[in-house]
């Protein structure tokens, strides 16, 4: 059949590695949509990406279609319902409707409906709200592929399998995501998981969106000296900065390379500090040349500081106008709404100012490289990590961890801010004062380095040391979701090692909130792995029967709930019925409340009779006499592996998910200024580190 994409896919060359899949740089994961023909190997790329496990249908022909619910929660696979001749409802390629026509239906594009482009000033562009990956191997590696899946099962839309049907449904994918592209919505192509993505590149076409093409400046003239400086090599329309420690002002766009060396922007006074992040333990080659933007004072023990991060091929908008900067920096009114732009092209910055009034000036902070300073600066935080966790990060043995978790179980008895249950017993809430901001950590699932690196970061451990914060673990600390490190259970129990040790060290400043992992139930299982029963058996084997049962004992004793007055803390969502804290306090005479408060989730698009809602969620706050601004941050929903947050889920205000156990590194939750706001930090092997290093000798 004929191609209509043959002769104009250009591959797209700025391109980064994300759990071996290639994807543009410069696209927000968030708004990928996955979809193709049936048998092109989308729900295994979304699995290889950690993307929404649900399916999703969205009928292309109904108004509005780009505000279904199932677009919300991405990246995901998505069917397309699509329009053909003499059919009055859409139809997929599969369905048995469209099959069944012989001959088949024609493709009606006429009736697809576009979402708005939303040139208003107060209009939402729904075009760049999505960006659609159509998966389109050639027809005989989809037909080869559905042929092989039958031994593995009953695929219903490989009932009466033919390769003309393959070439038909595939013929009809690159009509629409032509047609789509035409129309102005965002589209890129791919012919498999290991096949580069490719635009669509008509002649004059003039969607081309950034994230599939870097945007070349204009070649200059080779009468003039920046056009002999493009021909030999110095190709860049932005000339390089080299920064001293006299300000300058910056005229034009500038770049400042990726040297190691951090310096100051000042946006009218307002000063900012770029530094390279830089991670220990990680090969050069596999270094992510990011950068991050903070305050020029560094945390102190009695406070924790934001700051952003800028990933490579990430561009930010800095000034007022960026509500998620502005909740971590406070910007004075001497920075304009849109002060610059600023991206990050393989490690280099490329500077560009917006606000002609205030300007932008830059200096270098020091010219010493940060990578020589690093050891230094954080040598000192890993000590006391070695310290506290007594010498080298390693299982405890048997002895000592029982000793430990006893230790721990009497505390629980009397945990601070606990309320007692009506038989005398801690309940299941702990009311925090409000004076006091919490750091949040999600679900981390074995990832012990994960906690060494929250541990290791923004003077967390001097905060606790002089209780200015409160640790809040929402559970799961438990149990792998790796593929390859399901059945590993050492690392969780090391993991919980770690925990017991801090809530020892820090009764009144760590809490730990039970979450649906938090128990050796043999159905508590991940991919048909019962990680429940292999954790008991485990420490059964490393630590005998009076240890399991004094962990038993430790998960009948932890609490469900962390409140304070502006905020909410659980594993999983709020319950479905309505219920006030006497409720949660007397939680062990209720198991269904448990359950919910530990394994219920988002209400998904198609799964319209379970999962929380929105008015769940204002019941749960009211129940508990809070006021209406309270968030409620949860956990238990993996996300994507480019951020561990997602703040608003579900579009609800003041409803947050953190996840923490991603291997790129954890995310985690503080409070600047009364706002939660979000930071995330890249992965290092921290045991490994913290183990090599050599205590000083104490006298």
């Amino acid at each position: 059949m004929n191609d209509p994409l043959k002769k104009i896919l250009s591959p797209i060359k700025e391109l980064q590695n994300i759990r071996g899949i290639a994807l543009p740089i410069g696209l927000e994961f968030r708004q990928l949509v996955i979809t193709g023909p049936p048998g092109a190997g989308k729900s295994y790329y979304i699995n290889q990406i950690r993307g929404w496990p649900n399916e999703g249908y969205i009928d292309l022909t109904q108004n509005h279609w780009w505000k279904n619910q199932s677009l919300v929660y991405r990246p995901r696979e998505i069917h397309l319902g699509l329009p053909f001749a003499g059919i009055a409802e859409a139809l997929t390629v599969f369905d048995k409707e469209y099959l069944d026509c012989q001959p088949r239906p024609v493709l009606e594009l006429s009736r697809l409906r576009i979402p708005p482009a939303g040139n208003g000033p107060f209009a939402t562009n729904w075009r760049d709200r999505y960006i659609f990956e159509f998966l389109i191997p050639e027809p005989e590696v989809v037909f080869n592929q559905r042929q092989a899946r039958q031994s593995q099962g009953y695929f219903p839309v490989d009932d009466n399998l033919s390769l003309e049907m393959v070439e038909q449904q595939i013929a009809i994918y690159r009509e629409v995501a032509l047609y789509m592209h035409r129309a102005g919505i965002h589209v890129y192509i791919r012919k498999g998981l290991s096949n580069p993505p490719m635009r669509i590149n008509e002649h004059n076409a003039t969607n081309v969106p950034p994230w599939a093409v870097i945007a070349r400046p204009t070649r200059p003239s080779l009468k003039t000296v920046a056009g002999w400086k493009w021909l030999v090599g110095m190709r860049t329309p932005a000339a390089w900065l080299t920064l001293t420690n006299e300000i300058q002002r910056l005229k034009g766009s500038g770049r400042i390379a990726h040297d190691g060396k951090a310096f100051d922007m000042l946006l009218g006074e307002f000063r900012l500090r770029f530094s390279p992040e830089i991670t220990l333990g990680v090969s050069k080659k596999a270094v992510k040349k990011n950068w991050l933007i903070h305050l020029p004072e560094g945390c102190h023990a009695t406070a924790m500081n934001g700051f952003a991060r800028i990933r490579v091929g990430e561009t930010l908008d800095i000034g007022r106008s960026n509500k998620e900067l502005d909740e971590i920096f406070n910007f004075p009114k001497e920075v304009a709404k849109r002060h610059l732009t600023v991206t990050n092209q393989r490690g280099d910055l490329l500077i560009t100012p917006l606000d002609e009034i205030h300007g932008v000036r830059l200096v270098r902070r020091e010219q010493s490289d940060l990578r020589e300073r690093m050891p230094t600066i954080r040598y000192n935080t890993l000590v006391k990590l070695k310290k506290l966790f007594g010498g080298t990060i390693s299982l405890l043995p048997a002895p000592k961890a029982l000793e430990l978790l006893r230790s721990v179980n009497a505390l629980l008895e009397n945990e601070p801010y606990r309320i007692r249950d009506q038989d005398g017993r801690p309940g299941g809430l702990i009311e925090l004062p409000a004076s006091t901001p919490p750091v949040i950590v999600g679900d981390m699932h074995a990832q012990v380095d994960n906690l060494l690196k929250i541990l290791s970061e923004n003077c967390l451990l001097d905060c606790l040391d002089t209780n200015a914060v409160k640790l809040l673990i929402l559970g799961d600390a438990v149990h792998s979701e790796m593929a390859d490190e399901m059945e590993d259970m050492d690392s969780s129990i090391l993991m919980m090692d770690l925990i017991l040790r801090l809530k020892l060290q820090f009764p009144a400043n760590v809490f730990y909130l039970r979450g649906n992992h938090d128990s050796f139930d043999p159905q508590l299982s991940k991919g048909g792995i019962s990680q429940g029963l292999l954790l008991r058996n485990r420490l059964l084997e490393l630590r005998g029967s009076d240890y399991v049962a004094e962990m038993e004992r430790f998960y009948d004793l932890l609490p469900h709930v962390a409140l304070s007055a502006s905020y909410i803390a659980c594993h999983a969502g709020p319950p479905r019925t309505a219920v006030g804290r006497d409720d949660i306090v007397n939680i062990r005479r209720n198991p269904e409340l448990a359950h919910d408060l530990t394994t219920s989730r988002l209400q998904l698009a198609n799964t319209l009779t379970s999962g929380y809602t929105k008015g769940d969620i204002k019941r749960f706050r009211a129940g508990l006499g809070l006021p209406k601004g309270a968030r409620l941050i949860v956990g238990h929903t993996p996300l994507d592996p480019f951020g561990s947050f997602w703040k608003k889920a579900g579009a609800i205000k003041g409803h947050h998910i953190l996840y923490s156990a991603h291997k790129e590194g954890p995310g985690i939750f503080i409070v600047i200024n009364n706002k939660f706001v979000p930071l995330s930090y890249p992965s290092e092997p921290l045991i490994k580190i913290i183990n090599r290093l050599r205590l000083p000798l104490t006298r």
